[in-house]
Protein backbone atom coordinates (compact mmCIF):
# COMPACT_ATOMS: atom_id res chain seq x y z
CA UNK A 1 0.00 0.00 0.00
CA UNK A 2 1.46 3.19 -1.15
CA UNK A 3 -0.13 5.70 0.87
CA UNK A 4 0.88 3.14 4.47
CA UNK A 5 4.78 3.08 2.87
CA UNK A 6 4.29 7.06 2.56
CA UNK A 7 3.18 7.81 5.72
CA UNK A 8 6.03 5.65 7.36
CA UNK A 9 8.43 8.03 5.38
CA UNK A 10 6.73 10.79 6.45
CA UNK A 11 6.97 10.08 10.34
CA UNK A 12 10.17 9.20 10.28
CA UNK A 13 11.39 12.32 9.00
CA UNK A 14 8.84 13.75 10.76
CA UNK A 15 10.17 12.75 13.98
CA UNK A 16 13.87 14.52 13.64
CA UNK A 17 11.75 17.87 14.65
CA UNK A 18 10.86 16.23 18.12
CA UNK A 19 14.28 16.96 19.50
CA UNK A 20 13.12 20.56 19.43
CA UNK A 21 10.29 20.17 21.87
CA UNK A 22 10.53 21.52 24.76
CA UNK A 23 8.42 20.44 27.55
CA UNK A 24 6.54 23.53 27.93
CA UNK A 25 5.49 22.98 24.00
CA UNK A 26 4.48 19.59 24.61
CA UNK A 27 2.15 20.64 27.79
CA UNK A 28 0.83 23.43 25.72
CA UNK A 29 -0.14 20.15 22.48
CA UNK A 30 -1.64 18.06 25.43
CA UNK A 31 -3.75 21.27 27.04
CA UNK A 32 -4.77 21.83 23.30
CA UNK A 33 -6.04 17.82 22.84
CA UNK A 34 -7.93 17.75 26.16
CA UNK A 35 -9.85 21.53 24.96
CA UNK A 36 -10.75 20.31 21.95
CA UNK A 37 -11.74 16.41 22.07
CA UNK A 38 -14.15 18.27 25.26
CA UNK A 39 -15.32 21.19 22.55
CA UNK A 40 -15.65 18.61 19.60
CA UNK A 41 -17.35 15.86 22.05
CA UNK A 42 -20.29 15.69 20.03
CA UNK A 43 -18.90 15.04 16.66
CA UNK A 44 -16.75 12.47 18.59
CA UNK A 45 -19.95 11.24 19.73
CA UNK A 46 -21.62 10.83 16.55
CA UNK A 47 -18.37 9.26 14.77
CA UNK A 48 -18.34 6.63 16.89
CA UNK A 49 -21.93 5.96 17.12
CA UNK A 50 -21.50 4.91 13.27
CA UNK A 51 -18.78 2.28 14.32
CA UNK A 52 -20.87 0.80 17.48
CA UNK A 53 -23.90 0.97 14.75
CA UNK A 54 -21.23 -1.84 13.19
CA UNK A 55 -21.00 -3.66 16.18
CA UNK A 56 -23.53 -6.43 18.07
CA UNK A 57 -23.88 -4.91 21.11
CA UNK A 58 -23.04 -8.16 22.98
CA UNK A 59 -19.83 -8.46 21.55
CA UNK A 60 -17.48 -7.83 24.66
CA UNK A 61 -15.86 -5.22 22.53
CA UNK A 62 -18.72 -2.83 22.36
CA UNK A 63 -18.21 -1.16 25.79
CA UNK A 64 -14.80 -0.24 24.63
CA UNK A 65 -15.22 0.99 21.96
CA UNK A 66 -18.13 3.11 22.99
CA UNK A 67 -17.71 6.99 24.05
CA UNK A 68 -19.57 9.07 26.18
CA UNK A 69 -19.35 12.42 27.34
CA UNK A 70 -17.83 11.30 30.55
CA UNK A 71 -16.25 9.18 28.89
CA UNK A 72 -14.54 11.68 26.69
CA UNK A 73 -14.32 13.88 29.79
CA UNK A 74 -12.05 11.52 31.47
CA UNK A 75 -9.86 10.97 28.59
CA UNK A 76 -9.11 14.78 28.67
CA UNK A 77 -8.95 14.91 32.31
CA UNK A 78 -6.35 12.01 31.68
CA UNK A 79 -4.66 14.32 29.25
CA UNK A 80 -4.03 16.89 31.19
CA UNK A 81 -2.25 15.33 33.63
CA UNK A 82 0.05 13.93 31.50
CA UNK A 83 1.12 17.57 30.92
CA UNK A 84 1.57 18.36 34.53
CA UNK A 85 4.06 15.11 34.82
CA UNK A 86 8.00 16.04 34.55
CA UNK A 87 9.03 15.19 30.86
CA UNK A 88 11.23 12.53 31.27
CA UNK A 89 14.22 13.06 28.23
CA UNK A 90 17.31 15.23 28.77
CA UNK A 91 16.98 13.40 32.73
CA UNK A 92 20.43 12.25 33.68
CA UNK A 93 20.23 8.74 34.80
CA UNK A 94 24.16 8.54 36.11
CA UNK A 95 26.98 11.15 35.94
CA UNK A 96 30.72 10.06 36.83
CA UNK A 97 34.17 11.15 36.25
CA UNK A 98 36.73 8.43 35.63
CA UNK A 99 40.31 8.89 36.98
CA UNK A 100 41.34 10.03 33.19
CA UNK A 101 38.99 12.54 33.77
CA UNK A 102 36.69 11.71 31.27
CA UNK A 103 33.27 12.77 31.83
CA UNK A 104 30.55 10.33 31.94
CA UNK A 105 26.20 10.54 31.32
CA UNK A 106 23.82 8.51 30.54
CA UNK A 107 20.67 10.87 29.36
CA UNK A 108 17.28 9.55 28.76
CA UNK A 109 16.51 10.19 25.05
CA UNK A 110 13.19 8.89 23.10
CA UNK A 111 12.77 5.78 21.73
CA UNK A 112 11.81 7.35 18.13
CA UNK A 113 8.67 6.19 16.56
CA UNK A 114 6.77 3.88 18.60
CA UNK A 115 3.80 2.03 16.52
CA UNK A 116 0.68 1.08 18.06
CA UNK A 117 -1.60 -1.65 17.05
CA UNK A 118 -4.93 -1.52 18.66
CA UNK A 119 -8.38 -2.92 18.52
CA UNK A 120 -11.64 -1.19 18.90
CA UNK A 121 -9.92 1.27 22.16
CA UNK A 122 -10.71 4.75 20.67
CA UNK A 123 -9.60 6.23 23.46
CA UNK A 124 -6.00 4.51 22.89
CA UNK A 125 -5.31 6.86 20.36
CA UNK A 126 -5.22 10.02 22.85
CA UNK A 127 -3.51 8.39 25.13
CA UNK A 128 -0.86 6.86 23.29
CA UNK A 129 -0.50 10.52 20.93
CA UNK A 130 -0.04 12.17 24.59
CA UNK A 131 2.22 9.67 26.01
CA UNK A 132 4.17 9.86 23.04
CA UNK A 133 4.57 13.55 22.73
CA UNK A 134 5.49 14.18 26.15
CA UNK A 135 8.00 11.32 25.95
CA UNK A 136 9.85 13.12 22.64
CA UNK A 137 8.33 10.20 20.07
CA UNK A 138 6.82 10.62 17.18
CA UNK A 139 4.01 7.85 16.85
CA UNK A 140 2.48 5.84 14.30
CA UNK A 141 -1.52 4.55 15.09
CA UNK A 142 -3.03 1.54 13.47
CA UNK A 143 -6.29 0.81 15.34
CA UNK A 144 -9.38 -1.35 13.94
CA UNK A 145 -11.86 -1.32 11.51
CA UNK A 146 -14.15 -1.36 14.47
CA UNK A 147 -13.30 1.95 15.18
CA UNK A 148 -12.56 3.59 12.50
CA UNK A 149 -14.90 6.81 12.68
CA UNK A 150 -13.87 7.50 16.02
CA UNK A 151 -10.44 7.12 15.51
CA UNK A 152 -10.45 9.06 12.16
CA UNK A 153 -12.12 12.43 13.58
CA UNK A 154 -9.62 12.11 16.98
CA UNK A 155 -6.36 12.28 14.61
CA UNK A 156 -7.82 15.16 12.71
CA UNK A 157 -8.65 17.21 16.19
CA UNK A 158 -5.10 16.26 17.47
CA UNK A 159 -3.67 17.20 13.92
CA UNK A 160 -5.17 21.24 13.93
CA UNK A 161 -4.06 21.39 17.38
CA UNK A 162 -0.46 20.48 16.78
CA UNK A 163 -0.81 22.59 13.20
CA UNK A 164 -2.36 25.57 15.65
CA UNK A 165 0.67 25.56 17.96
CA UNK A 166 3.20 25.46 14.84
CA UNK A 167 4.25 22.12 15.49
CA UNK A 168 4.30 19.39 12.26
CA UNK A 169 1.33 17.42 12.46
CA UNK A 170 3.53 14.43 10.85
CA UNK A 171 4.36 12.92 14.32
CA UNK A 172 0.93 11.61 14.43
CA UNK A 173 -0.06 8.77 11.36
CA UNK A 174 -2.85 6.92 11.78
CA UNK A 175 -2.77 4.16 9.12
CA UNK A 176 -5.77 3.24 7.31
CA UNK A 177 -7.83 0.30 9.37
CA UNK A 178 -7.14 -2.48 6.88
CA UNK A 179 -4.80 -5.89 7.95
CA UNK A 180 -2.80 -4.83 5.21
CA UNK A 181 -1.32 -1.65 6.92
CA UNK A 182 -0.78 -3.79 10.02
CA UNK A 183 1.02 -6.10 7.83
CA UNK A 184 3.46 -3.16 6.53
CA UNK A 185 3.74 -1.73 9.59
CA UNK A 186 5.53 -4.81 11.37
CA UNK A 187 7.69 -4.93 8.26
CA UNK A 188 8.98 -1.34 9.15
CA UNK A 189 12.20 -1.68 9.99
CA UNK A 190 13.87 1.49 9.42
CA UNK A 191 10.99 3.66 9.99
CA UNK A 192 9.87 2.64 13.27
CA UNK A 193 11.41 1.91 16.25
CA UNK A 194 9.46 -0.20 18.66
CA UNK A 195 6.22 -1.91 17.93
CA UNK A 196 3.46 -2.15 21.08
CA UNK A 197 0.12 -4.12 20.37
CA UNK A 198 -3.26 -3.96 22.70
CA UNK A 199 -5.64 -5.81 22.40
CA UNK A 200 -7.07 -9.69 22.25
CA UNK A 201 -4.42 -12.64 22.95
CA UNK A 202 -4.72 -13.45 19.04
CA UNK A 203 -3.66 -10.20 18.06
CA UNK A 204 -0.95 -10.10 20.22
CA UNK A 205 0.38 -13.11 19.41
CA UNK A 206 0.12 -12.54 15.47
CA UNK A 207 1.93 -9.20 16.29
CA UNK A 208 5.21 -11.20 18.13
CA UNK A 209 5.48 -14.00 15.84
CA UNK A 210 4.96 -11.99 12.39
CA UNK A 211 6.81 -8.54 13.84
CA UNK A 212 10.45 -7.60 12.85
CA UNK A 213 10.27 -4.09 14.49
CA UNK A 214 11.07 -4.64 17.75
CA UNK A 215 7.89 -5.50 20.34
CA UNK A 216 6.99 -4.80 23.86
CA UNK A 217 4.33 -7.73 24.51
CA UNK A 218 1.11 -5.64 26.29
CA UNK A 219 -0.60 -9.55 27.37
CA UNK A 220 -3.87 -10.38 27.93
CA UNK A 221 -5.41 -10.34 31.06
CA UNK A 222 -6.27 -13.99 32.72
CA UNK A 223 -6.40 -12.55 36.20
CA UNK A 224 -6.63 -14.45 39.41
CA UNK A 225 -7.72 -13.49 42.72
CA UNK A 226 -7.34 -16.27 45.96
CA UNK A 227 -8.85 -16.20 48.55
CA UNK A 228 -7.09 -17.66 51.71
CA UNK A 229 -8.11 -19.52 54.57
CA UNK A 230 -7.29 -16.17 56.42
CA UNK A 231 -9.18 -14.01 54.38
CA UNK A 232 -11.42 -10.98 56.10
CA UNK A 233 -14.69 -12.01 54.44
CA UNK A 234 -16.40 -8.83 54.17
CA UNK A 235 -13.02 -6.97 52.59
CA UNK A 236 -12.77 -10.28 50.06
CA UNK A 237 -16.42 -9.88 49.06
CA UNK A 238 -16.05 -6.14 48.06
CA UNK A 239 -12.71 -6.67 46.61
CA UNK A 240 -13.74 -9.91 44.22
CA UNK A 241 -16.43 -8.13 42.89
CA UNK A 242 -15.31 -4.97 42.28
CA UNK A 243 -12.47 -6.57 40.42
CA UNK A 244 -15.08 -9.00 38.56
CA UNK A 245 -17.78 -6.29 37.48
CA UNK A 246 -16.36 -2.74 37.64
CA UNK A 247 -15.68 -3.13 34.01
CA UNK A 248 -15.50 -6.60 32.45
CA UNK A 249 -14.20 -5.48 28.98
CA UNK A 250 -11.03 -4.26 30.61
CA UNK A 251 -7.54 -6.18 31.03
CA UNK A 252 -7.37 -6.07 34.72
CA UNK A 253 -10.90 -7.59 35.23
CA UNK A 254 -10.84 -10.54 37.18
CA UNK A 255 -11.51 -14.10 35.65
CA UNK A 256 -10.94 -16.83 37.91
CA UNK A 257 -11.01 -16.26 41.88
CA UNK A 258 -9.46 -18.88 43.31
CA UNK A 259 -10.60 -20.14 47.23
CA UNK A 260 -9.38 -22.27 49.97
CA UNK A 261 -11.58 -25.37 50.59
CA UNK A 262 -11.44 -24.53 53.76
CA UNK A 263 -13.67 -21.27 52.62
CA UNK A 264 -16.02 -22.48 50.89
CA UNK A 265 -18.76 -22.25 53.39
CA UNK A 266 -18.27 -18.58 52.90
CA UNK A 267 -18.77 -18.61 48.98
CA UNK A 268 -22.30 -18.42 49.29
CA UNK A 269 -21.80 -15.23 50.75
CA UNK A 270 -19.29 -14.04 48.69
CA UNK A 271 -21.36 -15.02 45.90
CA UNK A 272 -24.61 -12.74 46.33
CA UNK A 273 -23.19 -9.47 44.83
CA UNK A 274 -22.03 -11.31 41.90
CA UNK A 275 -25.40 -12.79 41.66
CA UNK A 276 -27.24 -9.26 41.91
CA UNK A 277 -24.87 -8.28 39.06
CA UNK A 278 -25.46 -11.38 36.86
CA UNK A 279 -22.17 -12.64 36.98
CA UNK A 280 -22.50 -16.27 35.35
CA UNK A 281 -20.13 -18.42 37.34
CA UNK A 282 -18.24 -21.06 35.76
CA UNK A 283 -17.06 -23.41 39.09
CA UNK A 284 -15.54 -26.54 39.47
CA UNK A 285 -16.79 -29.29 41.37
CA UNK A 286 -16.22 -28.56 45.13
CA UNK A 287 -17.59 -24.75 44.45
CA UNK A 288 -20.24 -26.15 42.45
CA UNK A 289 -21.88 -28.12 44.87
CA UNK A 290 -21.73 -25.15 47.58
CA UNK A 291 -23.35 -23.18 45.80
CA UNK A 292 -25.71 -25.11 44.49
CA UNK A 293 -28.96 -24.29 45.37
CA UNK A 294 -27.88 -21.10 46.91
CA UNK A 295 -26.59 -18.94 43.95
CA UNK A 296 -29.56 -16.96 42.39
CA UNK A 297 -28.17 -16.74 38.66
CA UNK A 298 -26.51 -18.88 36.21
CA UNK A 299 -23.86 -21.61 37.50
CA UNK A 300 -22.32 -24.07 35.46
CA UNK A 301 -20.22 -27.03 35.70
CA UNK A 302 -16.70 -26.01 34.56
CA UNK A 303 -14.45 -28.16 32.64
CA UNK A 304 -10.34 -27.57 32.51
CA UNK A 305 -10.90 -25.70 29.17
CA UNK A 306 -12.92 -22.72 31.28
CA UNK A 307 -9.38 -22.05 33.23
CA UNK A 308 -6.74 -20.05 31.72
CA UNK A 309 -9.65 -17.41 29.83
CA UNK A 310 -9.95 -13.91 29.29
CA UNK A 311 -13.66 -13.98 29.13
CA UNK A 312 -14.18 -10.48 28.66
CA UNK A 313 -17.79 -10.62 29.92
CA UNK A 314 -20.17 -11.17 33.17
CA UNK A 315 -18.37 -14.06 33.87
CA UNK A 316 -15.99 -15.88 36.33
CA UNK A 317 -14.25 -19.10 37.15
CA UNK A 318 -13.64 -20.58 40.42
CA UNK A 319 -11.47 -22.90 41.41
CA UNK A 320 -10.80 -24.72 45.06
CA UNK A 321 -7.21 -25.40 46.09
CA UNK A 322 -6.56 -26.58 49.57
CA UNK A 323 -3.50 -24.46 50.76
CA UNK A 324 -0.96 -21.89 49.14
CA UNK A 325 0.99 -24.25 47.15
CA UNK A 326 -2.03 -25.25 45.14
CA UNK A 327 -3.01 -21.38 45.03
CA UNK A 328 0.13 -20.44 43.14
CA UNK A 329 0.29 -23.59 41.28
CA UNK A 330 -2.92 -22.57 39.28
CA UNK A 331 -1.60 -19.65 38.96
CA UNK A 332 1.64 -20.53 37.14
CA UNK A 333 -0.32 -22.82 34.68
CA UNK A 334 -2.89 -20.55 33.61
CA UNK A 335 -1.38 -16.76 34.51
CA UNK A 336 -0.65 -14.22 31.82
CA UNK A 337 1.84 -12.89 33.93
CA UNK A 338 -0.57 -9.31 34.19
CA UNK A 339 -1.85 -9.02 37.58
CA UNK A 340 -2.87 -11.49 40.48
CA UNK A 341 -4.12 -10.76 43.83
CA UNK A 342 -4.50 -12.65 47.45
CA UNK A 343 -6.77 -11.52 49.61
CA UNK A 344 -5.73 -12.64 53.07
CA UNK A 345 -4.57 -10.94 56.71
CA UNK A 346 -1.77 -13.45 56.91
CA UNK A 347 1.63 -11.32 56.51
CA UNK A 348 3.82 -14.49 56.17
CA UNK A 349 1.09 -15.94 53.61
CA UNK A 350 1.29 -12.22 51.70
CA UNK A 351 4.45 -11.92 51.29
CA UNK A 352 5.05 -15.47 50.04
CA UNK A 353 2.16 -14.74 47.65
CA UNK A 354 3.71 -11.92 45.91
CA UNK A 355 7.54 -13.34 46.01
CA UNK A 356 6.32 -16.49 43.90
CA UNK A 357 3.97 -15.12 41.61
CA UNK A 358 5.02 -13.78 38.44
CA UNK A 359 2.98 -11.48 37.61
CA UNK A 360 3.45 -7.48 36.64
CA UNK A 361 1.40 -6.58 39.27
CA UNK A 362 0.99 -8.07 42.44
CA UNK A 363 -2.04 -7.24 44.93
CA UNK A 364 -2.90 -7.64 48.74
CA UNK A 365 -5.76 -7.22 49.88
CA UNK A 366 -7.03 -4.89 46.99
CA UNK A 367 -8.51 -4.95 43.84
CA UNK A 368 -7.08 -5.79 40.08
CA UNK A 369 -9.04 -3.13 38.85
CA UNK A 370 -5.98 -0.65 39.87
CA UNK A 371 -3.43 -2.34 37.49
CA UNK A 372 -4.19 1.05 35.25
CA UNK A 373 -1.68 4.04 34.70
CA UNK A 374 -4.13 6.53 35.58
CA UNK A 375 -4.42 4.83 38.92
CA UNK A 376 -0.72 4.57 39.27
CA UNK A 377 -0.30 8.18 39.10
CA UNK A 378 1.68 7.84 35.54
CA UNK A 379 -1.20 10.08 34.13
CA UNK A 380 -1.83 7.45 31.29
CA UNK A 381 -0.53 4.68 29.83
CA UNK A 382 0.10 2.81 26.52
CA UNK A 383 -0.01 -0.68 27.65
CA UNK A 384 0.32 -3.66 30.52
CA UNK A 385 3.66 -4.56 29.49
CA UNK A 386 3.64 -8.67 30.52
CA UNK A 387 7.42 -9.01 29.20
CA UNK A 388 10.55 -8.63 31.07
CA UNK A 389 12.71 -6.70 28.85
CA UNK A 390 13.05 -2.89 28.76
CA UNK A 391 9.44 -2.44 31.01
CA UNK A 392 6.71 -4.12 33.23
CA UNK A 393 3.49 -3.21 33.82
CA UNK A 394 2.02 0.27 33.18
CA UNK A 395 4.10 1.98 30.85
CA UNK A 396 3.89 5.55 30.75
CA UNK A 397 6.58 8.46 29.55
CA UNK A 398 9.72 6.80 31.41
CA UNK A 399 8.72 3.34 29.43
CA UNK A 400 8.48 5.39 26.20
CA UNK A 401 12.41 6.06 26.38
CA UNK A 402 15.63 4.83 26.20
CA UNK A 403 19.37 6.35 27.04
CA UNK A 404 22.62 7.53 25.26
CA UNK A 405 26.14 7.83 26.90
CA UNK A 406 27.54 11.58 26.42
CA UNK A 407 31.55 11.68 26.97
CA UNK A 408 33.14 14.37 27.89
CA UNK A 409 37.05 14.86 27.49
CA UNK A 410 39.46 17.59 27.19
CA UNK A 411 42.12 15.86 24.50
CA UNK A 412 42.20 12.52 26.52
CA UNK A 413 43.38 10.14 23.91
CA UNK A 414 43.39 6.09 24.30
CA UNK A 415 46.98 4.54 24.58
CA UNK A 416 45.59 0.35 25.00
Amino acid sequence: MEQTQLQLETVKDAARTMVNLTAEKSAEILNGFADAIVKNADAIIEANQKDLSRMDPTNPMYDRLMLTLERIEGIASDTRKVATLEAPCGEIIENRTLPNNLQISKVRVPLGVVGVIYEARPNVTVDVAALCIRSGNAVVLKGGSDAADSNAIIVDIMHKVLENCGVNPNIIQLLPPKREAANILMNAVGYVDVLIPRGSKNLINAVRNNSKVPVIETGAGVVHTYFDIDADLEKGTKIICNAKTRRVSVCNALECLIINSQRLKDLPYIAKPLAEKKVEIIADQKSFDALKDKYDFKLTLATEDDFGVEYNALKLAIKTVDNLDEALNHIYKYSTKHSEAIITENIETAERFVNNVDAACCYINTSTAFTDGAQFGLGAEIGISTQKLHARGPMALKELTSYKWIIKGDGQIRLK
